[in-house]
């Protein structure tokens, strides 16, 4: 019971934090008691231990839609299930992004998060999936679709959702929000009660909630047990930065934003004890950071700066942007990690980038993924100004040659890209079109006339396994290298996600950093040649240990001399560790 006492005393904190205003002594206790009730929390799970790391060098998490790849008269779900079981086994994690009806946004639009959209599968689906990996969800918490019962009853002015939905006066200083996207932030919306002013930060079909209101919050307490009940272990926070808005205020990463991650931590590590937030803030760097906390909010935080930063660096040659980020990065404390990714079903965000890539950088990037097919979103800024947000573009696409145009380089680019990533402090998340090499989409783009839409293609199951079962196709190839590179890489200690790193200095033309297990028994020196000419090093610069053997853990290389040359060719990546 002192347990319980404990839990009670910090979500009481926390609602005091969130609900400072407007809500009595006596509300809080009710609401405390409302919501340790609904996780079903009891004497016997009150117990969590602060600081611990519920992952491992194996955990390996794959992006993907529930139809990524569909087979006519099979459920999609069924069917990622069967083509991860053949093809991915050393994938122990997977991230299926929203599962649920909706109504736009691929997803991001939920109409009803209780349900499996029908045209994926059910939730035996989804507990199948669970039942042999780590299974990723979205908790689209900032807002809801248009076409929701919820958003309904708004309209209509009674029933669950009637006051669920944040609005202002269309004289309201909105001035200072910041703002993802380049829509109207407000959506006039008829209703019983009069003409509303609904807040859209996405879009007019993403209709924002209103968490200043308890009973918002309850309801997603819910969703969160329920997800639980069926086998999700981690909890992805979409969009959450947006989540608490304030008028006359940027309306982003506000404090009772940061105390709702802290609750819902709380909340879903004493409920089980393994499972793990990770908040989705597509911000500059200094504000993603924050999102850790003191080790008392989220679990991970997308690194959202290394996609910009590394693609910059294998299309640019020079690792200096790149190398100057990851030496300001601090470590991540016991119970939290980072969630590496350098592709995703989203576009490559570049506010993350902000600060830490020169203007005349940003503008070569983005001209270039133009060159290559890519899209570019845009954002309003504070003074009305069209501002670029994402590249939408395939990651094989985009890492096809350099600033100087196309190249013959692009898959060893590409394989260069996921060994840097796969070697970095955190939990890597690979993007499931990464794992096949699928390029851009330009037919789904025609389609949409939607910039992500080039960036989420649709496999038909057959022809994808056909075209897995030639060795000369690049899809065949792609693949086969991935898994190399996956596979050894779950065998390293020193890849932990909270093993030791430091940056190498190896000049511009090689991007490198040693990890080392958290034991002190193995070190891995990882290098890359991130240019398109062949670069030596010499061994020496690596101050290994002399009394022990080193050897590359990707090539046949037996590292006989300390003082020896060591050849690297266009993008050739190598591992060197003292311990298989």
């Amino acid at each position: 019971m002192e347990g319980m006492t404990v839990l009670t005393q910090k979500v009481m904190a926390h609602l005091q934090a969130i609900y400072h205003e407007g809500q009595t002594e006596q509300q809080i206790d009710q609401l405390t008691a409302t919501l340790i009730e609904t996780m079903r929390i009891t004497e016997f799970a009150a117990d969590v231990v602060p600081y611990q790391n519920h992952w491992s060098q194996q955990d390996v998490i794959m992006i993907t839609y529930g139809d990524s790849i569909v087979c006519d008269d099979e459920r999609p779900l069924v069917t990622l299930s069967k083509f991860i079981d053949s093809y991915f086994a050393g994938i122990n994690g997977v991230h299926i992004l929203p599962f649920f009806p909706y109504s736009s946004d691929d997803g991001f639009a939920v109409i009803d998060y209780s349900s499996v959209n029908e045209a994926l599968g059910n939730w035996s689906d989804i507990s199948s999936i669970a039942s042999k990996r780590r299974l990723m969800s979205d908790l689209v918490i900032n807002h809801c679709s248009s076409r929701s019962l919820w958003f309904q009853n708004f309209i209509e002015g009674k029933g669950v959702g009637h006051d669920y939905f944040y609005t202002a006066e269309l004289d309201d200083d909105i001035s200072k929000v910041v703002r993802p996207r380049t829509s109207p932030l407000l959506r006039e919306t008829p209703t019983a009660n009069g003409i509303k002013q609904v807040w859209c930060t996405f879009s007019h079909d993403q209709v924002d909630f209103d968490f200043n209101n308890p009973q918002v919050l309850i309801e997603f307490v819910k969703i969160i047990r329920h997800y639980l009940d069926v086998g999700v272990n981690i909890f992805r926070l979409d969009a959450v930065a947006f989540l608490w808005k304030k008028l006359a205020s940027p309306s982003i990463n506000l404090p009772q934003t940061h105390e709702v991650v802290r609750l819902l931590r709380t909340l879903i590590e004493h409920a089980q004890h393994d499972a793990m937030l990770i908040t989705e803030t597509n911000i500059p760097n200094s504000q993603n950071l924050t999102y850790f906390g003191n080790a008392n909010e989220a679990h991970c935080i997308y690194n959202f700066s290394l996609p910009p930063l590394l693609i910059n660096t294998l299309i640019t040659g020079s690792c200096l942007y790149l190398k100057r980020w990851l030496m300001s990065m601090p470590p991540a404390r016991d119970g939290t990690t980072y969630f590496n990714f350098i592709a995703s079903h989203d576009g490559v965000g570049l506010r993350p980038a902000e600060g830490l890539l020169e203007q005349d950088e940003l503008a070569t990037l983005i001209s270039t993924m133009e060159q290559f097919g890519g899209q570019i979103s845009c954002r309003t800024t504070d003074d009305g100004q069209q501002k670029p947000y994402e590249m939408n573009i395939a990651l094989f696409d985009a890492l096809q040659g350099t600033t100087a145009g196309k190249d013959e380089l692009g898959l060893q680019r590409f394989i260069c890209a996921h060994a840097i990533m796969l070697g970095l402090e955190g939990i890597p998340g690979i993007y499931i079109h990464s794992l096949l090499g699928t390029r851009n989409d330009y037919l789904k783009l025609a389609n949409t006339s939607h910039n992500r839409a080039i960036n989420r293609h649709r496999w038909d199951y057959h022809q994808l396994v056909e075209q897995l079962a030639h060795p000369e196709s690049l899809h065949h190839i792609v693949l086969k290298k991935m898994t190399e590179l996956i596979n050894i890489r779950t065998d390293q200690k020193a890849f932990h996600p909270n093993a030791t790193q430091f940056t190498l200095h190896l000049g511009l033309k090689l991007f490198g950093f040693w990890r080392q297990s958290r034991d002190r028994n193995q070190s891995i020196f990882c290098i890359s040649n991130i240019s398109n000419q062949v670069q030596l090093f010499n061994v020496n610069e690596l101050n290994l240990i002399t009394d022990q053997t080193w050897f590359d853990l990707l090539n046949p290389l037996k590292i006989e001399d300390v003082n020896q040359d060591i050849t690297l060719e266009p993008y050739q990546t190598v591992w060197i560790t003292n311990h298989e």
